[in-house]
C-alpha cells in the first residue's frame, strides 16, 4: 500500500508530500493545475521512460519517492536488489537530472531501472490510457482471465511454461543434430586421420631436442675425434710411444714423485705433497674418461639417416597440428575428446528423443487442464462483468472470452484468449479493441477490476495500490455515479488512487487531495493539499461548474456527499 509519495521539480510541481489513505483517495483539481503529474511520478516509479522534459524549468533534477507498506511478500526480490525494509516500509524512489540521466533506488540501493519496475509492479498498478489500449490485446486478455483462474492456474501455468521451454531447447538441439549429421561425419574423418597420423608417430615430449642433439654430434664425429685425440694427447702423453712428448699425467707423475721426495727431507712439505697425490687421482681419472669418450666416438651414417628420418616426421606433425611437439600432443588429447562428443551425439539423438515424447505426452495432458480451467473460468468472469456492466448504465453489453484453439502448443497453453463484446442488442460480438469507444472501455476495464478485486481477495499480496487515470473519461451523470460507487467497492480489497474531473466520482473517496495552482506572472507553481469539510464541498462545488460560495452548489455537493456515504 501506497502510504506517502514525495515530489520534487517535476513538472509544474516544485516540492509536495502527499499521504494517502488506505481505501479510496481522489486527486482534483482545475484543468492544467497539474493532477497528471501525480500519475507521471507513479509512472517513473513504475518504470516508465524517463528525459530531460519530466524536470521543473529551474531545477537541477526530478525527484520521486514512494513509501509502500505491506510489502512482505517481496521482502526476498528486495533483499536481492540489495535494498533494506525498515519497520514494514519500502522505499522507491527515481531520480532524473535536468541533463536526462536516470536513478532507481530500492530500499535505499541504488538499482536498475528494470528491477524497479518489477518489484514497483508488485506492489502498484496503473490503469490509464495505456492500459486501456493493452486491454484490446490478446495477450493482456489472456493475462486477466488466467488472473481469474486462481492461484493453482497460475502454478499450473508456470510448469507448463517450463517444460514448454524444455521442449523447445531440446527441439532446437535436436534438429542442430540431425541437421548436421554430415558435417559431424566429415568432421570425424578429420580427426580420426590426424590423430592415426600421429599415433603412427608417436611423438614424444622433449623428443625434438634430443634428436637435434644426437644429429649435431653424429654430423660433428670427426671434429670431435680430432679434438678429443689432442685433449687425450694433452693428458696422456703420445700415443705412438713419443718420450719427447710426455702428458699431463707422466709430467704430473713426475712432479709428484719429486714432492714426495721433498717430503720425506721436510715434513713440511707434508701438505703440499698430499694435495699433489689427491690432483694426481683427478688428472689420472679425467685422462681415462677423455679416452673412454674417444672410444666411444664412431660414424654412423644409418643412425643419422634414422635420425633425419624420425626428424622429418615430427616436422610433418609441427606443420599441421602445432608449433611444438607439445602442441601436437595438446591438439590430439582435444580432438580425441572431440572424437568422443561427436561420437556420442546418436546416443544423444536418441535421449532427446525419448524425452521429447515424454515431453509431448505431458504437456498435452497439461495444456488440456488449462484449457478445461480457461474454459469454466471464461464464462463465470464473463457473467460477472456483464453483471457489473449493467450497474455501469450497459445493461445489454455481451462481453465473451473466446478461446481458439491453436495448431500447435504455444508457450501459454493450447489455444488464444480474445474478448469479444457487443454494447448494445442485435450488434455482433466483436473483438473488444475495435468495437469499444473510449467510454466503454473504461467502464469494461474497471468491471474487469472489481471483479478480478473480488478473486484476488484471498491471496497474501499485500494491499495492492491501483491507480486510475480517467476511468470516467467519456461518462457523466449517473454513470459517474456508478463508476465511483464501484472505485469505493474496490477500495475494500485494495488501495484506489482515482484522478478525475467528475464530482460525482470524487464524492466517494475516503481521502480528497486537490492540486491547486499558482502563478506570479513568470513562475506557476502546482501544490497538492488534502481537502476535508467545507473545504472538500467548495471543490466538489467547482467540478459540478457552480460557484463554490452559492448555496445551491454547496446544497447540491452536500447531497452528492450524502448520497455517496462520505458526509
Amino acid at each position: 500500500m501506497l502510504t506517502e509519495l514525495h515530489i520534487e521539480g517535476l513538472g509544474v510541481i516544485e516540492s509536495s508530500t502527499i499521504e494517502f489513505h488506505p481505501g479510496m483517495t481522489a486527486v482534483t483539481g482545475e484543468t492544467g493545475a497539474g493532477k497528471t503529474m501525480v500519475v507521471s511520478s507513479l509512472g517513473l516509479l513504475m518504470g516508465s521512460r524517463a528525459d530531460a522534459g519530466v524536470v521543473r524549468h529551474g531545477s537541477r533534477r526530478a525527484l520521486v519517492e514512494g513509501r509502500f507498506t505491506g510489502v512482505e511478500h517481496i521482502a526476498e526480490a528486495v533483499d536481492e536488489a540489495g535494498g533494506v525494509i525498515e519497520d514494514d516500509e519500502l522505499l522507491l524512489a527515481r531520480h532524473v537530472s535536468a541533463a536526462g540521466r536516470s536513478r532507481a533506488f530500492v530500499g535505499g540501493s541504488q538499482s536498475g531501472v528494470g528491477r524497479l519496475a518489477d518489484l514497483a509492479g508488485e506492489v502498484a498498478t496503473i490503469h490509464g490510457q495505456s492500459e486501456q489500449i493493452r486491454l484490446g490485446s490478446p495477450e493482456r486478455q489472456r493475462e486477466v482471465l488466467d488472473r481469474f483462474c486462481g492461484p493453482e492456474h497460475a502454478q499450473a501455468l508456470s510448469r507448463y511454461r517450463a517444460d514448454h521451454e524444455r521442449r523447445a531447447a531440446l527441439g532446437h538441439e535436436l534438429d542442430e543434430l540431425v541437421t548436421r549429421a554430415q558435417e559431424r561425419a566429415r568432421e570425424q574423418d578429420l580427426l580420426r586421420f590426424g590423430l592415426d597420423e600421429i599415433a603412427a608417430v608417436d611423438p614424444q615430449p622433449g623428443e625434438e631436442t634430443e634428436l637435434a642433439a644426437q644429429a649435431q654430434r653424429l654430423q660433428a664425429t670427426d671434429d670431435l675425434q680430432r679434438l678429443a685425440e689432442s685433449a687425450s694427447g694433452a693428458l696422456s702423453g703420445s700415443t705412438e710411444g713419443f718420450t719427447d712428448q710426455p702428458g699431463v699425467v707422466g709430467l704430473f707423475g713426475e712432479a709428484r714423485k719429486a714432492m714426495e721426495q721433498v717430503e720425506a727431507l721436510d715434513p713440511a712439505a707434508a701438505q703440499i705433497a698430499q694435495q699433489m697425490r689427491e690432483t694426481g687421482f683427478l688428472v689420472n681419472d679425467l685422462a681415462a674418461q677423455v679416452a673412454s669418450y674417444l672410444a666411444d666416438l664412431e660414424a654412423d651414417p644409418r643412425q643419422l639417416e634414422a635420425i633425419a628420418e624420425r626428424r622429418a616426421a615430427l616436422a610433418g606433425l609441427t606443420r599441421k597440428y602445432g608449433t611444438t611437439i607439445e602442441e601436437v600432443l595438446e591438439w590430439s588429447r582435444t580432438a580425441a575428446a572431440r572424437m568422443g562428443e561427436l561420437e556420442g551425439s546418436d546416443d544423444r539423438i536418441a535421449e532427446i528423443r525419448q524425452e521429447v515424447t515424454a515431453l509431448d505426452e505431458s504437456l498435452a495432458r497439461q495444456a488440456a487442464s488449462i484449457t478445461s480451467t480457461r474454459s469454466d473460468a471464461a464464462q463465470r468472469l464473463a457473467e460477472q462483468v456483464q453483471g457489473e456492466l449493467a450497474a455501469l448504465a450497459m445493461p445489454h453489453a455481451r462481453l465473451a472470452f473466446e478461446l481458439k484453439p491453436l495448431d500447435a502448443l504455444g508457450p501459454h497453453g493450447a489455444e488464444s484468449i480474445q474478448l469479444v463484446f457487443a454494447a448494445n442488442p442485435g450488434l455482433p460480438a466483436a473483438p473488444l479493441g475495435k468495437v469499444a469507444s473510449g467510454g466503454e472501455l473504461s467502464r469494461v476495464r474497471l468491471a474487469l477490476e472489481v471483479v478480478l478485486a473480488d478473486a484476488d481477495a484471498g491471496e497474501d499480496r499485500g494491499v495492492h495500490t491501483c491507480v486510475f487515470d480517467e476511468v470516467d473519461a467519456g461518462v457523466g451523470g449517473a454513470v459517474a455515479v456508478e463508476i465511483g460507487r464501484r472505485l469505493a467497492m474496490l477500495a475494500k480489497h485494495c488501495q484506489v488512487v482515482v484522478v478525475t474531473h467528475l464530482a460525482q466520482v470524487a464524492a466517494f473517496a475516503d481521502a480528497h487531495l486537490v492540486v491547486d495552482k499558482s502563478t506570479n506572472g513568470e513562475v506557476t507553481v502546482s501544490n497538492l493539499r488534502r481537502v476535508t469539510g467545507e473545504e472538500r464541498l467548495q471543490e466538489l462545488a467547482r467540478m459540478m461548474g457552480g460557484i463554490e460560495s452559492s448555496d445551491s452548489s454547496m446544497a447540491h455537493a452536500r447531497e452528492l456527499l450524502e448520497a455517496a456515504g462520505q458526509a
